[in-house]
C-alpha cells in the first residue's frame, strides 16, 4: 500500500485570504498565487515515496460566485506547476450535507480507495480546523500550519509553516514506509 500526503489548496498550496473567520479562495485566475516554496517542500514529500494530493471545498462553485472554467485553470495552473498526483474537489454548499465536504472525510477515503493507500501512514496538511477533524475521521496523521483557521479539535500536530510540516512528514516516515515514534532528545 502506498501513502499520501493530502494538501488543502487554499492557504497551504495558494494565497487565500480570511474574512469573517474563513478562507476566501481566489475567484478568478488573476488573483490566483501559488505560495512561496511549497514547489521545493512537495518535492522533498515525494523524493520521500509519498502520493501528493490537493484537497479543497469549493462552494463557490454551488453558490455561481466561482466559474468552473476558472477552477479549471487554476488546477491546470497548480498541476503544471507542482508535483501533484490528484487535485479533488468538493463543489458542494456547506448545507449540502454531501460526504465530500470537509469536514466529512469523503474526498480523503475515495482518494484511499483509488490510490490503494494506507491511512495510518498517510498525513493531511492543513490551516483549517475541519481538514484534521477529516484527517481524524479517515484515519490519517494532521498537521495543521498555525493559522486563526487552526480552531481548537483534533489535530495530531500543529507546526509554523510548510518547511515544518515536511521536516515532521519526514522526520516520522521511516524508510520502511512506517510511521516511527518521536524520540525525546535530552
Amino acid at each position: 500500500m502506498k501513502s499520501a500526503i493530502f494538501l488543502e489548496r487554499d492557504g497551504i498550496l495558494n494565497d487565500a485570504t480570511i474574512a469573517n473567520g474563513h478562507a476566501q479562495s481566489p475567484l478568478h485566475m488573476a488573483d490566483f498565487r501559488i505560495r512561496p516554496g511549497v514547489a521545493e517542500e512537495l518535492t522533498r514529500l515525494r523524493e520521500a515515496g509519498f502520493l501528493l494530493i490537493a484537497t479543497t471545498n469549493q462552494p463557490g462553485l454551488a453558490d455561481g460566485r466561482l466559474c468552473r472554467s476558472e477552477l479549471d485553470l487554476m488546477h491546470r495552473f497548480l498541476a503544471h506547476r507542482l508535483p501533484l498526483d490528484e487535485i479533488m474537489v468538493c463543489p458542494h454548499a456547506e448545507d449540502d450535507n454531501c460526504h465530500c465536504h470537509k469536514p466529512e472525510a469523503g474526498l480523503f477515503t475515495e482518494a484511499a480507495f483509488k490510490w490503494h493507500l494506507d491511512m495510518d501512514f498517510s498525513f493531511v496538511v492543513s490551516d483549517k480546523w475541519y481538514d484534521a477533524a477529516a484527517a481524524h475521521v479517515a484515519g490519517c496523521n494532521s498537521i495543521l500550519i498555525e493559522s486563526p483557521l487552526n480552531g481548537q479539535g483534533h489535530h495530531d500536530f500543529v507546526v509554523k509553516d510548510l518547511a515544518a510540516a515536511t521536516d515532521k512528514i519526514l522526520g516520522l516516515h521511516s524508510p520502511n514506509g512506517h510511521i516511527t515514534p518521536e524520540v525525546a532528545v535530552a
